[in-house]
């Protein structure tokens, strides 16, 4: 990850477009400092709304938002290993 403002965190290539801010929606993570989560964007999809409709719904997101949700939700999938904590 890279910093950049003070507040303000950015990730690199594609997923550039996805940032996290503590004064946009309560510092998750949006698209392109819009207020638009990414969880916003997945729960849509997930619903079964094509890309197209959402940008048609959306118009300030471009076709790039879509993918970099769907690229930052493949990283955040990809754990290493799951400890199991006896109770």
């Amino acid at each position: 990850m890279a910093v950049a403002g003070l507040h303000t965190t950015v990730m690199t290539d594609q997923l550039g477009r996805i940032t996290i801010n503590p004064e946009i929606c309560h510092g998750k993570p949006t698209i392109r400092g819009l207020r638009y989560p990414v969880e916003m964007v997945l729960e849509l999809l997930s619903a079964g709304m094509s890309a197209a409709d959402i940008l048609a719904d959306y118009p300030d997101l471009e076709a790039e938002d879509i993918t970099a949700v769907l690229e930052y939700a493949t990283q955040l999938s990809r754990i290493q290993r799951v400890d199991l904590l006896s109770a």
